[in-house]
C-alpha cells in the first residue's frame, strides 16, 4: 500500500497517537490496516478490555494451577484483592530499599569489603528483565555495584563470569532467583557458585539472597545454611511478568537504580492502557497490528529494532513475554490453534550491516517495531560534522530505514520514547506486558501458562536420567566395548539409538569421564569403553 508524500502525510496524522502523560508516542501509518479496521475489531477489543478487568480484579486467569494474575497490583497495590496480598506487596518493596541501603552504606558487608559486585542467578524471565533493566539503566560511574549473571546451566559460561571476580568473590553478592526452587538451570548454577566460594575459603551463605516461594525447597535452603536474606516471590505473578516483583526490583535497587521511576513509568502506563478506548489505548492499538499483521494466526514475524544501545536485550526480554505468553496449541475451549508470534532483533544501526537487507528485498513475512530514542545523550554534545552528531546519524539510519522498508510496502510500527530513564523502561515493560494480555483474548488464548515449558522439562529430567544409566552400564562393563545397540538394550529397550548415541558422544569428548571411543565401519560397529 503505497501512498503518495500527501496520503502518507494525512495518514500519519490519523494514525500517530501521543502519550504526553508517557512520554511516548505510537505510529501506526505504516501498517497496512483499512481505516475501518478499528470499527471492525470493536466487538473483539470491547471483549479484550473486560477480560483485563476481570484479570485486575483477582479473577482466576491460570485454570491449570488455579492461580490469579497479579503483576498489575506490584506498580499499584491499591488494585490487589485482598489488604493482606497489598500489604505484602508494600512492605516487600520497603524491605528491598531498606536491604539495598544498608549494602550500599557498608552495613550489609561481604567477607573482605563492602560488596561490589551483583551476580544474579537466574533464567528465563528471572534473568532476561533483570538483565533489560540494567543494561538500560546502568551508569557504571556511579553505580555502587555492577551486576553479572549466571543465566544458563553451561559450565562453559559460568567459568567465563568468574574468571571477572573470582580474586573479588569476598565483595560479591549472590543473588538466586527460583519460585520453586526446583529449578536446575538456577540450582546448578547456585552449586557453581557456592563451590567457588568455597575454593576461596569464604563461607557462601554469608554473601547469598534468595528470592524464591516461601516454604520452597530454595526458602529451605538457605534457611538451613543461614543466607543473608530472603524475599518472597508469589504464585500470582509469573516469571515473565516479574520484573516490577522482588524479580526485578531488588538487583535493579542495588546496581542503583531508581526502582520508585520504574514502579511510577508502570503504574502510569497501566492507567493509560486501562482506557477502554483504542485511540487513547497504546496497548490496544499494538495488540490490535499484531492481530491485524499476522491475521490474528502469528503469520508475520515481530522485528524489533531498538535505536538506543541502552535498549538492545529488549528483544530478548520481549521474545520470552510474547513467545511464551502466546505460542499455544489450544485455545481457551480446548481448540488446536497453534497459536504465537515470532519474536526476534538487533539493535539500529548495527543492523544496516546485518539482516535489513533481507527486510527490505527477501521474504515478506514479518513487520517491524522500531523504537526510537528523543534524547542522544547526557551532557554536551560532540559534533562529528557542521550541525550533526553521531545521534543525529543514529536518527537518520532509523528514518531512512524505516523509509526503505516501506517503499517495499513491509509494514512497521515506530514507538517514539522522550528518553532512556527508570520512569520510561517502566512504560516499555507495562506497554508490552498489556499488549500481551489484550492480543491474547483476541485470539482466545490463555497467556498465563507454559505447558509446553513444563514439557521441555520433564523431557530434561528423562535425559538426565538415561545418561546415568548409560554411565551405569559402562561402569558395570568397565574395560569392555559397547555399541550403541549393546547399551540401548542394557539400559531397557525404550530408549531410541540416536539419543543414546548423542549421549556416548558427549561422554566421550569429556575426559573426565573416562570413556573412549573406538570408531567402526559405521554408527553400528563404533564402540564406547569405559576406562
Amino acid at each position: 500500500m503505497n501512498l503518495t508524500n500527501e496520503e502518507l502525510w494525512r495518514r500519519f496524522q490519523e494514525y500517530y497517537s501521543e502519550f504526553p502523560s508517557l512520554g511516548l508516542a505510537l505510529d501506526l501509518s505504516r501498517m497496512n490496516f483499512p481505516d475501518n479496521y478499528f470499527e471492525m475489531m470493536a466487538p473483539r477489543i470491547q471483549s479484550a478490555f473486560t477480560a483485563m478487568t476481570d484479570l485486575e480484579r483477582g479473577a482466576i486467569a491460570n485454570p491449570d494451577e488455579k492461580r490469579m494474575v497479579g503483576h498489575y497490583w506490584l506498580r499499584t497495590p491499591a488494585l490487589a484483592p485482598s489488604l493482606e496480598i497489598r500489604r505484602e506487596i508494600e512492605r516487600t518493596v520497603v524491605d528491598i530499599k531498606s536491604f539495598a541501603s544498608d549494602v550500599h552504606k557498608g552495613v550489609v558487608r561481604g567477607t573482605h569489603a563492602r560488596f561490589r559486585h551483583l551476580l544474579l542467578i537466574g533464567i528465563g524471565g528471572s534473568a532476561l528483565g533483570p538483565q533489560f533493566v540494567s543494561k538500560a539503566l546502568a551508569n557504571p560511574k556511579t553505580d555502587p555495584l555492577d551486576v553479572y549473571f549466571f543465566d544458563n546451566t553451561d559450565p562453559d559460561g559460568m567459568d567465563s563470569v568468574l574468571s571477572k571476580i573470582d580474586s573479588e568473590l569476598g565483595e560479591t553478592l549472590c543473588l538466586v532467583i527460583s519460585k520453586s526452587g526446583g529449578t536446575k538451570e538456577t540450582r546448578n548454577g547456585m552449586l557453581e557458585a557456592r563451590a567457588a566460594f568455597e575454593r576461596a575459603r569464604l563461607n557462601f551463605g554469608s554473601h547469598a539472597v534468595a528470592i524464591t516461594g516461601v516454604g520452597s525447597e530454595l526458602d529451605k535452603y538457605a534457611v538451613g545454611n543461614g543466607w543473608l536474606r530472603r524475599f518472597p516471590m508469589w504464585d500470582w505473578v509469573g516469571g515473565r511478568t516479574s520484573e516490577m516483583s522482588a524479580v526485578g526490583l531488588l538487583p535493579a535497587a542495588l546496581q542503583g537504580v531508581a526502582i520508585d521511576g520504574l514502579l511510577a513509568g508502570a503504574s502510569a502506563c497501566d492507567a493509560v492502557t486501562r482506557k477502554n478506548n483504542v485511540k487513547s489505548n497504546p496497548a490496544a492499538q499494538l495488540a490490535s497490528m499484531w492481530h491485524f499483521s499476522g491475521n490474528g494466526k502469528g503469520t508475520r514475524d515481530m522485528v524489533i529494532l531498538p535505536y538506543k544501545d541502552r535498549l538492545e536485550p529488549i528483544s530478548r526480554y520481549l521474545q520470552q513475554l510474547i513467545m511464551e505468553s502466546l505460542g499455544k496449541e489450544l485455545d481457551s475451549n480446548g481448540k488446536v490453534v497453534n497459536q504465537g508470534i515470532t519474536v526476534y532483533g538487533n539493535k539500529g544501526s548495527t543492523d544496516q550491516h546485518a539482516y535489513i537487507q533481507q527486510l527490505r528485498d527477501g521474504i515478506n513475512n514479518f513487520f517491524v517495531t522500531f523504537i526510537e530514542v528523543l534524547r542522544e545523550r547526557e551532557g554536551q554534545a560532540f559534533f562529528v560534522e557542521p550541525n550533526a552528531t553521531s545521534g543525529d546519524y543514529l536518527n537518520s539510519f532509523l528514518l531512512g530505514t524505516r523509509q526503505a522498508l516501506y517503499e517495499k510496502n513491509r509494514e512497521s510500527i515506530t514507538i517514539t520514547l522522550k528518553e532512556v530513564s527508570a520512569f520510561s523502561i517502566g512504560v516499555l515493560i507495562a506497554l508490552y506486558e498489556r499488549a500481551v494480555g489484550l492480543y491474547a483474548s483476541l485470539v482466545n488464548i490463555n497467556a498465563y501458562h507454559q505447558p509446553g515449558v513444563e514439557a521441555g522439562k520433564k523431557a530434561a529430567d528423562a535425559m538426565i536420567a538415561l545418561q546415568v544409566k548409560v554411565l551405569e552400564c559402562l561402569s558395570a562393563h568397565a574395560g569392555q566395548p559397547k555399541t550403541i545397540t549393546d547399551i540401548a538394550q542394557h539400559v531397557g529397550g525404550k530408549y531410541d539409538e540416536e539419543t543414546v548415541f548423542k549421549i556416548c558422544e558427549r561422554l566421550e569428548a569429556n575426559p573426565y569421564r573416562g570413556i573412549v571411543r573406538q570408531p567402526g565401519d559405521n554408527l553400528l560397529g563404533t564402540t564406547y569403553t569405559k576406562v
